[in-house]
């Protein structure tokens, strides 16, 4: 639930035992996070603003791409307008660790093998590459990068995004192929 690869065999705490104990059992509370997210990075820690609210993103309760912006060419991840819980996000949890980003960057690059294997499908109407391209996506670590290549797609800006990558974008934006991702 933090850094998105998919290693999750841990059950994190969002809000800390030591600091709630009512919340030990509270499902709501309970996040699927790789061990060295849980253990190493985020451990008790859980930051509060002036007014006493939580400066974590609850993957559980809200978007995180309200909060962070996944920069593909990097696998980086930046707060999103300055967002005061997506830089404490991406601080506490480590997100950008170079492993983190090296993972990324690959993830990317299957994502585009795999939108052109799509592609040859839908072309030929083989419905069953297809499907592989699309399983092959969303079993793969790092699903943020996907979600976040189909939603800098719609941006103004997207050109720019993906490198005047015309077919790229024309791919990204098909309905059939994000009905496929999306479900």
């Amino acid at each position: 639930m933090y850094c998105g690869d998919s290693q999750g065999t841990a059950i994190d705490h969002h809000e800390p035992m030591a600091r709630n104990p009512l919340r030990t059992f509270d499902w709501l509370n309970h996040l699927l996070a790789c061990t060295y997210c849980n253990s190493h990075e985020k451990r008790d820690r859980f930051p509060l603003d002036r007014n006493g609210q939580s400066l974590l993103i609850d993957p559980s309760a809200e978007d995180p791409f309200d909060h962070l912006q996944l920069t593909l060419t990097l696998g980086v991840y930046r707060a999103k307008g300055g967002s005061p819980k997506g830089q404490t996000t991406i601080d506490v949890c480590g997100l950008n660790r170079p492993i983190l980003t090296k993972g990324r960057m690959h993830a990317k690059d299957v994502v585009i093998a795999s939108l052109c294997l799509w592609q040859r499908g839908f072309e030929r109407s083989d419905g069953r590459q297809m499907d592989q391209a699309v399983r092959t996506i969303r079993e793969q670590p790092f699903a943020d990068v996907c979600q976040a290549m189909l939603r800098q797609a719609g941006n103004p800006a997207a050109k720019l995004l993906f490198d005047d990558d015309h077919e790229l974008l024309a791919l990204l934006s098909r309905p059939e192929l994000r009905k496929g991702l999306l479900r």
